[in-house]
C-alpha cells in the first residue's frame, strides 16, 4: 500500500486515508472476522475481488475494488458489503463521514 492510499466503505459513507490509519482501522475493528477470498479479476491498474466474510456463524460476501499505482502498491480500496448499516462509533478517530 501507498503511505496515502485510501480506503472507503460506502454503506457507511465512511473514507481513511493513509496506510497507517487503515492498518489501525482493521486492528481495531470488533469481531473475530475470518476472511476467504473466493475470486480475484485484474486488469491492468484494477482488481476486484470477492471475499467470504465470517463472524462465528455469521457470513456475508463482500466485493472489494482495487487500484494500483504504477510501481504496483495499493492506491486506493473500496469495500461494498450488502446492505448499509450504521458505523460504530467509536472509529470516528479514523474515518471522515461523507
Amino acid at each position: 500500500m501507498t503511505e496515502d492510499m485510501v480506503y472507503e466503505m460506502p454503506q457507511t459513507r465512511e473514507r481513511i486515508h493513509g496506510r497507517s490509519a487503515f492498518i489501525q482501522f482493521n486492528r481495531e475493528y470488533p469481531g473475530d472476522w475470518h476472511l476467504q477470498v473466493r475470486r480475484i479479476v485484474a486488469d491492468g491498474r484494477h482488481a476486484a475481488a470477492w471475499i467470504d466474510a465470517r463472524v462465528g456463524t455469521e457470513h456475508q460476501d463482500a466485493c472489494v475494488w482495487f487500484e494500483f499505482s504504477d510501481d504496483g502498491l495499493i492506491t486506493r480500496v473500496v469495500d461494498y458489503w450488502p446492505e448499509s448499516y450504521d458505523p460504530p462509533s467509536d472509529r470516528e478517530h479514523l474515518v471522515e463521514r461523507w
